[in-house]
């Protein structure tokens, strides 16, 4: 393989590797996908999902049955469907077309019926967020407390939650964050977190144990269930207690939402007939008597005193944690402390600190008992974030952590709730701030900065920097900042673009609408805390930086590169730390050999007897063939000391393929023991290019070093012998001895020349097996011969047996 040089010529630190060119056309064959979704290339999942299930209940083949092109038509929004929604197979796409993918994706679609009432349950539903594999790690440790609903499709009990969990989300929005997640969809998340049925609904909170709901599922249970989490107190004032309470608050930054109830303050279902007929009118009071108590009679009679419900106060006392502390005081037996309120009838207020009554409009008297209302005035009354400007800004940001807003004018709807920000920040020691980038527009160019957005400066002056890309909602925002400040991932541009450094740096060539970027960045976070010291992050948004990273022939999203020195790679796998993690090792110690002409011919065709090579015939602009290499390096560091794996470019070298008789890409071989007449390999014809599969077959081919045992033999070398023996017992019909086999193949040859091994069929030799106390299969069982008697231990296959029965041998 050859290796393409972009800068003068200096000491390697890392093997080279092929920085592909990528055809201009790559996405120009068939339909555009997203076209045929009717979607914007920056769709969300949910959009797309969204966008489907539109198409899929009008072009359905079962509401279309005189049409005899429904089924092809539809199979083709399906494929477009199945494609975008998964973040691995967008990419490829976005970066090589169609023929970048495989053919099964879209071969298979579920009836109208599903579609209509399965598909997509939540999607419409605004106080209920979907989450999926790529956010939920981030929503649960935002800090903020979530109540998930796990479930499947197709499962009825969820269909019937639904309307509930609807109801529920509505009462509780804006208290806590409502959540569900299809496992239809998202299966591995599912298996993760333990979920076994359907629906599961869980409650999170940053870092403790989430908790099962197992109670009834009505909508008052759910609510009861929910708000046993809000911790908050909401403080019942006195003459005693209030004005030191209020004065502590107030030196703390915190304000108060206080209250002023002329009864005892308890709900209006638990309160005397009395209390009722004074503060309700007659007519109401009479329904109540006569048992006509209906549900919204509490917010009839509250809205006559203007007197929070407990319930309401301990809602606000959860939602504006932090940021104001909620109380209530009984003017009933507390009237001369009302009187010093200048409260003459129950009412609700916001004293922000440093407010007194004498202060003209500096109290904000609440007109509305609705906990959602206000929130929403009180924090609209809040004080903005701290605005910082170009004079003091480098200064604030040289020895301290902030998370900066950048606006441009007047903040959006967004801007109050970036206002709880420090409350949910203040352990992690960042400060948060703004600055309004009309009135500091060179600071905002300097920073490449020219929309609002949100960014993390990490303490070390101003150009150490991450802006975030994700979500503009407060625990996507809250996640990021958290994570930021412990990763290592800088914002590139062309001041400190890592072209000419001596230390290696991966960089991320990106776009901020293209969702497997947003998806990748988190991934890069975490892989860069496991390399600190060893590697340098960065990421280069290519819509500001358009010819930056047109020098580097970026052409499709994201695209992710090991600068190191003189050498260039471009990162080709799945998007998670520890697949960068795996490329980078692969890097410093390449487990595929690149073969060309010459050292094929040496290495494989004059190979020594014994030896197997494994020849992946390839070429750069297969899209199949892209797909397929972190595969094969994963490969083949599976079968390290086994088979020895290689590449051939087939571009580069394109007589010698056809030499070879390669006629498609890519092509699999496993090169075999050697034949005087002609060089004996075998192809791959197998479905799946995983790794583990590609490992299995490679194995399968390699002659086998243990021994198939009769009862005879079984009695005569291993319970008579005097060898040390390890003995698979087996059945040909179950899948979990089938899948052990090769596994049991690389002990054998581990253990070759110190401990012999052997096969037991115990289907053929039932009694064998029974007589040595096989009860399941398969069974591994070591045999140690100690001076005069055979001493027999066993294992029971799992993931870990090869490394039990290799400890047990360090007794031996």
């Amino acid at each position: 393989m050859m290796e393409r040089s972009l800068f003068p010529t200096a000491r390697l630190l890392l093997p080279l590797l092929l920085l592909v060119v990528l055809p201009s056309d790559a996405g120009a064959e068939g339909v555009d996908y997203y076209e045929l979704l009717g979607v914007s290339r920056e769709a969300t999942t949910r959009e797309i999902r969204r966008a489907f299930k539109q198409l899929a209940l009008t072009m359905h083949p079962d509401k279309n049955p005189g049409d005899s092109e429904a089924h092809d038509k539809f199979l083709q929004v399906n494929r477009a469907y199945e494609v975008l929604k998964d973040e691995d197979l967008r990419k490829k796409y976005d970066k090589y077309g169609e023929k970048g993918l495989d053919e099964q994706q879209g071969g298979r679609y579920e009836s109208w019926n599903y579609y209509r009432y399965d598909f997509g349950i939540y999607d419409d539903d605004l106080e209920i967020i979907t989450l999926d594999s790529g956010d939920f790690e981030a929503a649960v440790n935002s800090g903020e407390i979530w109540f998930i609903n796990f479930y499947f499709p197709r499962c009825s009990h969820c269909h019937q939650l639904a309307p509930t969990w609807r109801e529920f989300a509505k009462e509780m929005d804006g208290v806590i964050r409502i959540g569900a997640v299809n496992c239809g969809d998202n299966n591995h998340l599912c298996r993760r977190k333990g979920i076994k049925s359907y629906p599961s609904l869980l409650i999170y909170r940053a870092g403790e144990t989430p908790e099962k709901y197992n109670g009834d599922r009505d909508k008052d249970d759910l609510v009861r269930f929910s708000m046993q989490f809000i911790t908050t107190s909401v403080t019942q004032l006195w003459q005693g207690s209030a004005f030191t309470e209020i004065e502590s608050a107030f030196a703390s930054g915190l304000g108060w939402l206080i209250s002023f109830c002329s009864d005892t303050g308890g709900n209006a279902y638990t309160q005397q007939s009395y209390t009722l007929q004074t503060v309700c009118s007659h007519s109401v009071f009479n329904l109540w008597r006569q048992g006509n108590f209906v549900k919204n009679l509490q917010y009839i009679c509250f809205s006559l005193s203007d007197c929070l419900e407990p319930r309401t106060r301990q809602k606000l006392a959860g939602m504006l944690d932090g940021l104001v502390k909620v109380g209530w005081i009984d003017c009933t037996a507390e009237q001369p402390l009302c009187d010093s309120f200048q409260v003459t009838s129950g009412s609700t207020a916001l004293f922000p600190p440093g407010s007194s009554l004498d202060k003209h409009g500096s109290v904000l008297w609440i007109n509305t008992l609705d906990s959602k209302e206000v929130y929403s005035q009180v924090i609209k009354h809040l004080p903005d974030l701290e605005l910082l400007s170009a004079d003091g800004f480098q200064a604030k940001l040289a020895h301290h952590r902030w998370l900066i807003s950048f606006t441009f004018g007047e903040g959006n709807a967004a801007s109050n709730e970036y206002k709880k920000l420090q409350a949910f920040l203040r352990n992690d020691h960042i400060q948060v701030g703004r600055v309004d980038c009309l009135a500091d527009v060179e600071l905002c160019h300097s920073l490449y900065i020219h929309k609002p957005c949100v960014a993390v400066f990490k303490g070390l002056g101003i150009h150490d920097f991450e802006i975030h890309y994700g979500k503009d909602v407060l625990y996507n925002i809250v996640g990021f900042a958290k994570d930021s400040i412990r990763a290592h991932v800088t914002a590139l541009r062309p001041e400190n673009f890592p072209s000419d450094r001596k230390e290696p740096w991966l960089v991320d060539f990106f776009a901020p609408w293209c969702p497997p970027c947003r998806a990748l960045l988190p991934e890069l976070r975490k892989a860069s805390i496991q390399l600190a010291g060893q590697m340098k992050f960065g990421t280069l948004d290519c819509t500001v930086h358009q010819s930056l990273c047109s020098t580097y022939k970026i052409q499709a999203y994201p695209t992710t590169v090991i600068f190191n020195g003189s050498s260039v790679h471009e990162y080709e796998g799945h998007h998670s730390a520890d697949g960068i993690l795996e490329f980078i090792q692969d890097l410093v110690n390449p487990s595929v050999v690149v073969l060309d002409p010459s050292s094929f011919t040496e290495r494989v065709t004059g190979r020594s007897v014994g030896q197997f090579w494994a020849v992946d015939f390839y070429a750069p602009w297969c899209g199949p063939c892209q797909a397929l290499k972190p595969e094969w390096r994963r490969m083949a560091r599976l079968l390290s000391g086994q088979i020895l794996v290689g590449s051939v470019d087939c571009q580069s070298f394109h007589s010698f393929c056809q030499q070879q008789g390669v006629r498609a890409y890519p092509e699999i071989r496993l090169y075999q023991k050697k034949s005087p007449k002609q060089d004996r390999y075998m192809t791959y014809n197998g479905w799946n290019r995983d790794a583990h599969s590609l490992r299995a077959w490679a194995l399968s081919a390699l002659p086998r070093v243990s021994v198939d045992l009769t009862p005879d033999t079984f009695r005569s070398q291993v319970l008579s012998g005097k060898d040390h023996w390890v003995l698979d017992f087996y059945a040909p019909w179950c899948g979990p001895c089938q899948h052990f086999a090769p596994e049991f193949e690389v002990l054998a040859r581990m253990l070759k020349g110190d401990v012999r091994t052997g096969k037991v069929d115990c289907q053929a030799h039932y009694h064998t097996c029974q007589s040595a106390g096989i009860t399941s299969y398969p069974t591994v069982r070591l045999y140690t011969y100690r001076g005069s008697k055979m001493v027999s231990t066993h294992t029971r296959v799992g993931v870990s047996c090869n490394c039990k029965i290799e400890n047990n041998l360090l007794h031996l």
